[in-house]
């Protein structure tokens, strides 16, 4: 055995050592005077440089200290940096079996004096090692752990390199060796498992994953704490909802978990309330928009925004009525349907129009409620009654033909004629304009639609103020007072056709020719109060033409008459002078109407047909088209000479329609 020292401080690490250098000491004293220091045992067979302080080399006797077998007579001053070289050669014989387990071995050791120099020129015999002794059963040294080749110890101090390890016992049974592999068999890394069972997977096992309960834990007699339960793979959004972490699944130490379920109590929810009740998707601001820019301009003359009362009045008033804002929804998904045909328009346009149903009928349910515990009058708001006006304009955007409009025209009618004492006196004047005009309107091409009597003192005061002018109307017709010829027309039209069903003779009595004399009289003296040489202009002179055939259309036979095709030609010229593009195309559909159920002539008709493309590429609304089929018929049976195409109403019966032609 041969010791070389150091005699530098010993560091850190060396002074941990300390208790097992101390032991180590022991054995080589034991062993040195044992053995003869001369015994020719060959090459060391096993070696380590312990870096010891000059007071552990200091208790070796001096006399076993000779010349190494490998080098030069060793230098006994003990200056410079020395190392300790242990060499041991295990050879129990047959003499020392008894022995103890020190004594039983046959020891070899020669302790010399190497500088630094030999250190270099044979680096494989200098290297550190943690000396660690353990017995087998037999009580005899297996086994010396080398320390890491790259654990120099004390190179800031003395500069020494470590340029050999010995490798680390592994634990366990050894394993069988394996054959060697070719490149291109190269064995793909396998991941450690984590669907085995609880209990192995705590006790770092492998696990055979048996279910219900592994056979390893049965084989160790452990209980089987089974298996993680199958994480279905959901939002991170579903997970804060639930709010629950499983904690078999999130291994979490107390502290963050608390901090897991700190933050899902308190999550902030993202979602906001809507700014207005019934825009709620990006169709519902499309139907928004395209009510603002385009649909609110086909109802009224009015191009200006600033007078326009769909924007000013109704769309002020939705947005603080949720009702009245579905229904003008609706409206306008309904006109768009029908330009871009879409199933989302369609979704959502049918679910505004039965949110504003349920909401019309809750609000009449809750008047009624109202008016009986007061014991007074129905009171219903302005929304209310607005939203009854707003569903028959659906009817003609969608171009119904079953008399839908009508449930709607009854409600309305029935509002207004309640003593209402609107907040809103615009309101109140528009709402009765537009009222009037698609009330007397309907009766032109309905059998039982009659007009409600305006002249009736029961009803409230609506009647216009004389400083409205008729440039401020919404529609032709009412406050200019056309429509109330129109009416008394439509009375005196109900008169003949019950005579001519009953096969009466006159048809026409002295007392209906008066009635018409006088009503054409004043006809004749009507003036257009709209200034001269305008869109407006033009569109009331056309009013007052198809006023006056309506008038001659229900008074004489269903037969050509050229004071009738004066009268019609007359309108054809108003018709054509009207710019395609003008807000005044909005009410020209009734005037159509009038002027071909009275074109005996073929050559009024193309006009006509124009007239009513025009107005269809110019509002597309749905009832442009049964109208114009309508008038179709009429044709068929004018040129047939048919007496029937008088009673256009009943026309429309027969072929199953009616609608609204406004």
């Amino acid at each position: 055995m041969v010791l070389v020292l150091h005699p530098y401080p010993p560091s850190l690490e060396q002074l941990s050592l300390r208790s097992s250098l101390a032991t180590t000491s022991s054995i080589v004293r034991s062993a040195l005077s044992s053995r003869s220091t001369d015994t020719p045992e060959g090459p060391l067979s096993s070696e380590w440089t312990l870096p010891l302080r000059q007071d552990i080399a200091a208790s070796v006797p001096a006399s076993t200290i000779h010349k190494d077998a490998r080098g030069p007579a060793v230098d006994r001053s003990w200056s410079g940096h020395s190392h300790l070289e242990v060499n041991t050669s295990l050879r129990p014989t047959n003499e020392q079996s008894s022995m103890s387990p020190l004594s039983s071995s046959t020891l070899g050791s020669e302790l010399c004096s190497s500088s630094d120099t030999e250190a270099d020129e044979d680096p494989r015999r200098v290297f550190d090692v943690v000396p660690k002794l353990e017995d087998d059963e037999d009580g005899v040294i297996e086994h010396i752990k080398r320390a890491d080749s790259s654990d120099d110890l004390d190179s800031k101090a003395d500069g020494c390199r470590r340029t050999d390890s010995i490798p680390k016992k592994k634990r366990g049974r050894p394993r069988k060796p394996q054959p060697p592999q070719s490149a291109t068999q190269v064995k793909a890394t396998k991941g450690r498992s984590k669907t085995g069972c609880l209990t192995c997977r705590r006790r770092k096992k492998k696990c055979d994953e048996a279910k219900p309960s592994c056979l390893n834990c049965q084989k160790n007699a452990v209980v089987c704490e089974g298996y993680t339960p199958k994480q279905v793979w959901r939002s991170g959004k579903d997970r804060t909802t639930d709010g629950v972490y499983c904690a078999q699944c999130h291994p979490k130490t107390a502290d963050s978990l608390a901090a897991v379920v700190r933050r899902v109590s308190f999550t902030v929810p993202r979602g906001l309330p809507f700014l207005v009740d019934g825009i709620e998707t990006d169709v519902d601001r499309r139907f928004l928009d395209h009510f603002v820019y385009n649909l609110s301009h086909l109802f009224t003359l009015h191009d200006d925004d600033s007078t326009n009362p769909f924007k000013d009045i109704l769309l002020p008033m939705a947005t603080q009525h949720k009702g009245l804002m579905h229904s003008l929804l609706a409206l306008s998904g309904s006109h768009i349907v029908a330009e871009e045909p879409d199933p989302a328009f369609n979704e959502r346009q049918d679910y505004h129009f039965a949110k504003a149903i349920s909401t019309l009928r809750a609000n009449i349910e809750a008047a009624n409620e109202g008016a009986k515990e007061q014991e007074g009058g129905l009171i219903v708001e302005d929304p209310t009654v607005a939203s009854t006006i707003v569903h028959c304009l659906i009817c003609i955007s969608q171009g119904t033909t079953k008399g839908e409009h009508r449930d709607h025209m009854n409600g309305a009618r029935e509002l207004l004629k309640l003593d209402r004492k609107s907040k809103n006196p615009e309101f109140r004047q528009f709402i009765w304009e537009f009222f009037m005009y698609h009330d007397v309107s309907n009766s032109l091409t309905s059998l039982d639609w009659r007009p409600v009597n305006y002249d009736d003192p029961s009803l409230p005061n609506f009647v216009f103020q004389a400083t409205i002018q008729p440039q401020s109307g919404v529609v032709l017709g009412v406050i200019d007072g056309l429509y109330k010829y129109l009416k008394k027309i439509t009375a005196l039209r109900d008169n003949i056709r019950a005579r001519k069903a009953a096969n009466l003779q006159p048809v026409v009595l002295y007392e209906f020719l008066s009635e018409a004399v006088s009503i054409d009289a004043e006809i004749r003296t009507w003036e257009s109060k709209q200034e001269p040489e305008t869109s407006r202009w033009l569109a009331a002179e056309l009013y007052r033409q198809c006023t006056w055939v309506y008038l001659y259309r229900t008074i004489q036979t269903s037969k050509p008459n050229p004071n009738l095709s004066a009268a019609v030609d007359a309108g054809l010229d108003c018709l054509r002078a009207i710019p395609s593009g003008e807000s005044t195309q909005c009410i020209l559909l009734m005037p159509l109407f009038i002027l071909g159920c009275a074109a005996f002539e073929e050559r009024q008709r193309p006009d006509l047909e124009i007239g009513f493309d025009n107005l269809q590429a110019y509002s597309n609304l749905g009832n442009i088209k049964p109208a114009k089929q309508i008038v179709r018929r009429v044709w068929e049976m004018m040129d047939a000479g048919d007496e029937r195409s008088w009673d256009w109403e009943t026309i429309m019966v027969d072929m199953g329609l009616d609608l609204l032609v406004t």
